[in-house]
């Protein structure tokens, strides 16, 4: 299933990059944050995905994972990432992984510092949530996407 490059885990080389979002599913259930009600910034009161900006030299991964934790309070090993690919946008590239936890740690979750809520969500509910960040939406499509091309395993 899928592939992480190793590159998203090395700190400092390789993809200049500006910033990580990850989709975590606990269990079957996809990790979403409603975003603040605030005119200054990109996309107020939608679903998102726990992320944000590089902080120093870190991975993309280690970026992915601070900010889960900052946000969500779930704190993310390696071993959790299942795909990652890194994203062109507006001339700045983005780190965008999938992980998967147990579905016991849904009591791990306690909302940060930033948003209004956390929300437990179907992937199909956020992926036709008019509510959502679209181009996350997309990014998440894509991971699902490349699933279903994969042969069944023998």
């Amino acid at each position: 299933m899928g592939e992480v490059p190793s590159i998203a885990f090395r700190s400092g080389e390789g993809i200049r990059f500006h910033g990580a979002k990850v989709a975590v599913f606990v269990g079957s259930k996809l990790v979403t944050l409603l975003r603040d009600e605030k005119p200054d910034i990109p996309w107020p009161g939608a679903w998102d995905l726990p992320g944000g900006g590089r902080e120093g030299a870190e991975s993309g991964w280690d970026c992915a994972a601070r900010e889960c934790f900052e946000e969500v309070s779930l704190k993310l090993s390696p071993n959790d990432a299942i795909w990652a690919k890194c994203y062109e946008s507006k001339g700045l590239n983005f780190w965008f992984f999938v992980a998967r936890v147990d579905a016991n740690r849904q009591e791990e979750l306690v909302l940060g510092s930033e948003g209004q809520s956390i929300r437990l969500m179907a992937v199909d509910d956020f992926l036709c949530d008019a509510d959502a960040v679209p181009h996350f939406q997309k990014r998440l499509a894509d991971w699902i996407s490349g699933l279903a091309a994969e042969p069944e395993p023998s």
